[in-house]
């Protein structure tokens, strides 16, 4: 019986062991298992994180260098002045000269160098073509030698200038650096030019032509072609302001009733010292406050010479300057017998 028991309790055993061995490996598969499940469930709880916090989470954005700031050079080296018209009396103007050209004058001077100023020229070049000596006037500005801009009090609105930056030596000689483009001082008033036309619609002229010889505000009716024709031949359209060398149109015979009138007329305008004497064709005329004039002038058939002469206060210079013009009208006339 001892026997029998001994042996029983061995299969026990043995069975035993194996149960144990068999939940071993059952526990084993089950963590084997589990794992990934973990892995997957902890990669969906993050990135469901990440989707929530991104409502409120601005992805940051791309960082680029800062754009360089160039800022303009304080010097350029080179010989150079320029204007510019800041209202109708007053320019502006700003230079640089170079301390090589500085350099080369204390050379080239010596002596004269240490009693020179450094000067802004200002001309006059209205209606010229400006070669350095034709100025109609200029003016001097000394400024110091380490100034590079001043606004210039031209007093003359309506005028062209151009400014010489240089040296003026003690024996009033004057050395030219640098020299400026035209500027054109605006004037400061209603323009004087007033010869401008607009096209009117002819229902517009008709009444306005009424109205001016007699026929009311209302159309002047059929007649006043015909009417207009004689005026014209008359020379009743002639410019009341104008000084007219002729009858403006010519007068031709009405042989059939095809006809064309063409009026031209020609302004003759300038400048010059208001305190100057100016003639026209031989007629003295009066000058605004500024110097300026301004004439108009029927243009009739044939050439025209209108020579203008302007002489200087004190009698000594003269210039003259002849505008010629023409104007010329054909007629060919074709008859069939």
């Amino acid at each position: 019986m001892a026997i029998f028991r001994k042996i029983k309790e061995k299969i026990n055993k043995v069975i035993q062991k194996n149960k144990e061995k068999k939940a071993q490996r059952i526990s084993k598969g089950a963590k084997a298992k589990e794992a990934p499940e973990k892995e997957i469930k902890h990669a969906i709880g993050t990135q469901e994180t990440n989707i929530g916090g991104s409502k409120f989470f601005t992805p940051a954005t791309v960082r680029t260098a800062p754009p360089v700031v160039q800022e303009l050079p304080a010097r350029y080296f080179e010989d150079k002045i320029i204007i510019q018209a800041r209202d109708s009396w007053w320019l502006h103007s700003y230079w640089e000269i170079t301390p090589r050209t500085m350099d080369n004058l204390r050379n080239k001077l010596q002596d004269k160098f240490n009693s020179a100023r450094l000067v802004l020229r200002v001309y006059d070049v209205s209606n010229i073509i400006f070669n350095g000596t034709n100025a109609h006037r200029h003016f001097d500005i000394e400024v110091n030698f380490d100034t590079t801009s001043w606004y210039i009090d031209t007093k003359g609105p309506g005028r062209s200038w151009c400014v010489d930056v240089g040296l003026r030596l003690a024996n009033g000689e004057f050395i030219t650096i640098a020299r400026s483009n035209i500027a054109y001082t605006p004037i400061d008033g209603p323009s004087w030019i007033t010869d401008e036309e607009w096209m009117i619609p002819d229902d517009m002229f008709a009444r306005l032509y009424g109205m001016g010889f007699g026929f009311g505000k209302s159309s002047p009716g059929k007649g006043w072609q015909e009417r207009m024709k004689r005026a014209l031949f008359s020379g009743v359209f002639a410019s009341p302001g104008m000084a007219s060398m002729a009858s403006p149109v010519k007068k031709v015979p009405p042989l059939r009733k095809f006809w064309m009138v063409v009026n031209t007329e020609l302004i003759v305008y300038g400048a010059t010292e208001p305190d100057a004497k100016v003639t026209v064709q031989g007629n003295p005329i009066k000058l605004r406050p500024d110097g300026t004039f301004t004439l108009r002038y029927a243009l009739p058939d044939g050439k025209q010479v209108i020579p203008v002469e302007g002489t200087s206060n004190d009698g000594i210079e003269t210039i003259t300057i002849t505008p010629i013009v023409g104007k010329e009208t054909k007629s060919n006339s074709l008859v069939r017998k």
